[in-house]
């Protein structure tokens, strides 16, 4: 290798870092707990952050994404327990003042959807893909209710959020969600955060892995924020990792 193209890799490795944490610093803590944290990311988008107990990898931090828009309110995967669910449901409704208007499991795992019983409790519509929809069915999971095939698009007072599946990843139903006006990409666990491993492989399809964050990245504007599914949130160097680390497998 050339050292002028040793070069340019190490200034693109910098710069893609260094992006990363400019954008992982913009997100600004508003509610804390044991167990939920939600910081600011943009002027109507938030993540939420919650706790999962798992065998193979311990305590797991798990993002979601909420969009807040004119006293209404969307969540992108619930919290990975009831207890962070009843915390985040709250806080909507008391501190933002805001009707929360659904819930969206952007895929089946128990991360996305364990506290959705918390939801129904409250009334609230939810939402997934007819493959999330089956995939939970079968793994005896809390079942989101409404369904769509490749494209929906939701409201929260005059936003729109695009929800899309562009293939299969990190399980056959992953899908992303999209608020245009914030310009803000919820990856979920499709996409990985920089640095990242590869995580749980047990529902993946890794050969098609890259070509679906391919779609993805093509399908969006270049200068977004990014949030994975665990993690610190980032720009689309989140999408070219993700891309890189499973094309090596």
């Amino acid at each position: 290798m050339s050292p002028t193209l040793s070069y340019l890799i190490l200034l693109l490795l910098f710069f893609q870092l260094n992006t990363h944490q400019i954008l992982a610093q913009e997100m600004r803590i508003v509610y804390t707990s044991e167990t939920l944290q939600i910081g600011q990311i943009s002027t109507n988008t938030f993540v939420h952050i919650s706790y999962l107990n798992t065998n193979d990898f311990g305590k797991v931090a798990c993002n979601g994404m909420l969009v807040v828009h004119e006293g209404e309110a969307l969540v992108f995967d619930t919290p990975a327990n009831e207890e962070a669910s009843v915390e985040l449901i709250n806080w909507l409704e008391n501190d933002k003042k805001s009707k929360v208007k659904g819930v969206v499991a952007t895929h089946f795992h128990w991360d996305c959807l364990g506290g959705l019983n918390e939801f129904y409790a409250k009334k609230i519509p939810s939402y997934a893909s007819t493959k999330t929809i089956e995939l939970a069915k079968a793994a005896g999971y809390p079942t989101p209710e409404k369904g769509f095939k490749k494209k929906m698009n939701l409201k929260v007072g005059d936003l729109i959020v695009i929800n899309q599946f562009m293939g299969e990843g990190h399980t056959k139903d992953n899908f992303v969600a999209y608020v245009p006006s914030d310009k803000v990409l919820f990856g979920g666990c499709m996409i990985k955060e920089f640095g990242a491993g590869n995580g749980y492989l047990g529902d993946a399809n890794v050969p098609a892995w890259p070509s679906t964050v391919r779609k993805v990245k093509s399908a969006f504007p270049e200068d977004i924020l990014v949030i994975p599914g665990h993690g610190k949130i980032g720009g689309t160097e989140l999408l070219d990792y993700t891309i890189e680390l499973f094309e090596k497998k």
